[in-house]
C-alpha cells in the first residue's frame, strides 16, 4: 500500500525536479483504488492543475498503466472516452503525465502531474519515481 510518507516523498522529489526545469506543477498521489493520498500545488502552477494531476493519477491507477496509454486508445473513440469520463465523475483523464507506483510487480498507487506540457509532466513524474 502507498503510505502518506511515500506520497509526500514522491511529491518532494517531483517538486525538486520541476524546480530544476523551471516548472510550476501540481502533483497528486493516489492509492491502488484511485483514492487521494496527497495533493500539492507549487506556487505559480495553474489553478486547474491539481484537478488534472488527480485525474491523470486516477487513470494510471485504474488501468495499472501510464495515463498516456489510455489517450492512445481513446484517440479515435471520442464518444466512448466522454462516456467513461462521465461514468467516473470526470476522473478519467487519458492524457500524458500519470504513472503507476509499483512495489515489485504490484501497482500500489499512481502519481500524476500537471502544469507543464504533457511530456514535461510525465518526465518529472518519471524522475520522482526514480529518485
Amino acid at each position: 500500500m502507498i503510505t502518506l510518507q511515500r506520497a509526500v516523498d514522491l511529491i518532494a522529489a517531483g517538486e525538486a525536479q520541476a524546480r530544476r526545469q523551471g516548472l510550476a506543477l501540481a502533483f497528486a498521489v493516489v492509492d491502488d483504488g484511485g483514492h487521494l493520498v496527497a495533493l500539492h500545488r507549487m506556487d505559480g502552477a495553474p489553478w486547474i492543475a491539481p484537478e488534472i494531476a488527480l485525474g491523470k493519477a486516477w487513470t494510471a491507477a485504474a488501468y495499472r498503466a501510464p495515463s498516456a496509454a489510455q489517450g492512445e486508445k481513446m484517440r479515435e473513440l471520442h464518444a466512448f472516452s466522454a462516456s467513461i469520463s462521465a461514468a467516473t465523475h470526470g476522473r478519467f483523464t487519458p492524457q500524458i503525465g500519470g504513472l503507476p507506483i509499483t512495489d515489485g510487480d504490484a501497482v500500489i498507487g499512481a502519481i500524476g502531474a500537471s502544469g507543464g506540457t504533457g511530456q514535461q509532466d510525465e518526465d518529472v513524474v518519471r524522475a520522482a519515481l526514480s529518485a
